[in-house]
């Protein structure tokens, strides 16, 4: 079968499609004959060994597939030869088959494609987690999401308006912003320069309730200045790569909440969240209120070229790999 080898931290271009012997599923594991995989900004960085975490050479990146189960090891019940599912491995999805642990997957509605059910589960978890559980976005709230045309800006759009609050959706072109109104944002603005603060308290009022910021930097700095009295800022990832601080006194002033949304770390010490966000997600779904917008599907050969239009913000939605 074939798959994707880093052979050392670098750049997309540098990894190896390789062919390999199928990998035999090990207790409490399945292997999955994969229809699609999904990409992540993360993805970049594990290859270019900017991310927290560091496996061992060659591995194969990727953290979400849908497929078909096609071998399972000892010791796995629920699941059977046949079964239609999402997969989240920590790594090792770019590839036409994958080896997953039993607690990391999730049934797909029998109306749900594989390219769409691929496109489902970290970026809708991630911002579940965040807005629900970190963030506590209540209705009619002021909602401010920076970067509302990547995988999880649009997540957070379209769980934002599920949760009756108003969605202002930040981005960097007039075609993005046109992505995120469709997405539901209610009002959109380019924050390619400071006046976006401006247009955010004249929007609001007091400023935003909840931020939700993907981005960090300047972009985080700023928004310090449009978070109203009480906010909430989720703290999400740093795109711009650059890690922002703060002058604590804007938060106490104002009595604004800083909080981190790391959804990999809490799962880890939460097994059943998944699942139990999984069945949430798919109600909403199946209301009609939630829906990925995949911008572009790239064969699995395509990988490198995939990650390097995430890189260079050319993406929008949802990017897929389709690999069979």
């Amino acid at each position: 079968m074939r798959t994707w080898h880093v052979p050392a931290f670098g750049e997309p271009e540098q990894m190896i499609l390789a062919d390999v012997p199928s990998p035999q599923p090990g207790e409490g594991e399945v292997r999955i004959r994969a229809h699609a995989a999904a990409l992540n900004f993360f993805d970049l960085l594990l290859i270019q060994g900017k991310y927290q975490a560091k496996p061992g050479f060659p591995f194969t990146p990727g953290a979400e597939a849908a497929g078909v189960i096609d071998a399972i090891g000892p010791h796995v019940t629920g699941y059977a030869i046949g079964d239609r599912v999402i997969a989240l491995p920590s790594f090792g999805a770019f590839a036409e088959e994958v080896i997953c642990p039993v607690s990391r997957l999730l049934p797909i509605p029998e109306a749900m494609d594989f390219a769409t059910a691929a496109a489902y589960p970290i970026v809708y978890q991630t911002s579940w987690f965040a807005l629900q559980q970190r963030g506590a976005l209540q209705p009619n709230e002021w909602l401010l999401v920076h970067a509302g045309a990547s995988g999880v800006g649009m997540t957070a759009i379209q769980i934002g308006k599920a949760r009756h609050a108003r969605v202002i959706a930040t981005a960097s072109t007039p075609e993005k912003l046109e992505f995120c109104r469709r997405q539901g944002a209610d009002h959109t603005i380019l924050y390619n320069d400071a006046s976006w603060v401006d247009e955010v308290k004249r929007i609001t009022g007091a400023g935003a309730d909840v931020v939700y910021d993907p981005v960090g930097g300047d972009i985080f700095d700023l928004s310090t200045k449009c978070t109203a009295p009480g906010g909430r800022i989720l703290v999400i990832g740093f795109t711009s790569g650059r890690i922002p601080s703060i002058a604590t006194n804007r938060l106490l002033l104002k009595n604004i909440s800083v909080v981190g949304a790391i959804w990999g770390n809490w799962t880890a010490s939460h097994p059943n969240y998944i699942l139990q966000t999984h069945r949430q997600l798919m109600d909403l779904w199946e209301q009609g209120l939630i829906k990925p917008a995949i911008g572009k599907t790239y064969r699995l050969e395509d990988a490198p070229a995939a990650l390097r239009d995430l890189g260079n913000r050319a993406a929008v939605g949802k990017s897929v790999l389709a690999i069979s």
